[in-house]
């Protein structure tokens, strides 16, 4: 009986270790993190007059106020990331190859005065009156603000599965959407210059099979349970939605007449000529 077990037991415990090959569970080297939005942001034209447009971004948190989905017990986790501003200023400095937008340091503005401070206090120091002054810091014409407004779990939830004789596969699925939001603020009137809102969802599934069986006259049951989940992270699909701002945003500017730039021109297929008197092999 104890063989007979084991002989049903092989093909999942075989399956086991194979899903741990195929999701790759062992330890990886760290790899650069990337997005498919990211190729778009690359090949974006750059800004007519050829001069980027200087930005500051001072932050851009988390306004949902979210915690982790979780089954039966209070998570203090946070839903999102709380540091998306480095999403957000790397998505501005890639778009164009760096070519759109110039980025000057906000978040970290306490620190950089201080450190500006020390230089100055280092050089009156050592040169009194001739100790060489600091240039001017950078400003921005225009600022950019806003957050992550919504995280919506469990929105659409589903599954399926079927049993035959106590055996049978299943699969379940839940979707999850994150909303970000984006303005344009000019620094010199204060006024909201354009606002985007983009969304992003996150997929989480769940595959598994499931084997109940009775044996010796109903005295002894057997119950196997093996599976595999998946789920998309929620910082990488933060980043898309960030990134997708940003294109939108620009786009946007173009439309209100804020900056200009060319559309990306196709490749024009080759055309194929034909000799008079028609095809001429010599």
């Amino acid at each position: 009986m104890r063989l007979k077990y084991f002989l049903i037991l092989l093909p999942f415990l075989t399956g086991c270790a194979n899903t741990g090959e195929d999701f790759n569970l062992s330890p990886t080297l760290p790899t650069i993190a990337s997005t498919p939005v990211k190729k778009s942001l690359k090949k974006f034209p750059p800004i007519d007059n050829g001069i980027p447009v200087t930005v500051a971004v001072y932050s851009f948190s988390d306004k949902t106020g979210q915690r982790k989905p979780a089954d039966n017990i209070a998570n203090l986790s946070s839903a999102v990331t709380q540091g998306a501003e480095i999403y957000l200023i790397k998505a501005l400095m890639d778009i164009s190859d760096g070519k759109f937008f110039s980025v000057v340091e906000r978040g970290a503005i306490d620190a950089l005065i201080k450190e500006r401070q020390l230089i100055r206090n280092t050089r009156k120091t050592f040169a009194g009156d001739k100790a060489k002054q600091l240039g001017a810091l950078k400003f921005a014409g225009i600022m950019i603000e806003g957050g992550i407004v919504g995280y919506d779990s469990n929105k659409y939830t589903g599954g399926a599965g079927v049993r035959l004789l106590g055996i049978g596969p299943m699969t379940e699925w839940r979707l999850d959407v994150v909303t970000v939001g984006i303005r344009v603020i000019s620094v010199l009137s204060g006024e909201v210059l354009l606002t985007v809102t983009t969304e992003k969802t996150i997929l989480s599934t769940n595959i598994g099979i499931n084997v109940f069986k009775f044996f010796d006259m109903g005295t002894k049951v057997l119950e196997v349970e093996a599976g595999t989940s998946t789920n998309e992270p929620v910082n990488y699909a933060v980043r898309q939605a960030i990134e997708k701002a940003v294109i939108e945003m620009v786009k946007e500017g173009r439309r209100k007449k804020l900056w200009s730039y060319k559309d990306l021109q196709k490749p024009e297929s080759p055309v194929i000529k034909t000799p008079k008197g028609g095809n001429n092999y010599d």
